[in-house]
């Protein structure tokens, strides 16, 4: 699955990366160079970082799933021990 910006992230994007070149780097870079640059990042590294945060989500809900049993328990042939906790006891 590509990662796909839309025109606005993409705009914002590339002024972060111009302004990253400007402050960090001491020089600056173009902004045809700069969406080249993003492109690649997305292209290459993107799925690194979300194939990441599937498998992080897939963890969490794993988790979650494991406590249903212990959330959602009900004890089953509950009907008669109300009567008995209030029923004086035959001797």
């Amino acid at each position: 699955m590509s990662i796909e910006l839309n025109k606005e992230e993409r705009q914002q994007a590339i002024a972060s990366i111009e302004r990253y070149f400007r402050e960090q780097m001491d020089e600056p870079i173009g902004n045809i160079a700069a969406a080249g640059l993003l492109g690649f990042v997305l292209e290459e590294i993107g799925p690194l970082v979300y194939n990441r945060a599937v498998a992080d989500a897939q963890e969490r809900l794993q988790a979650r799933i494991g406590e249903l049993d212990i959330e959602l328990h009900e004890e089953a042939f509950g009907y008669w021990r109300k009567f008995e906790r209030d029923k004086p006891r035959k001797r």
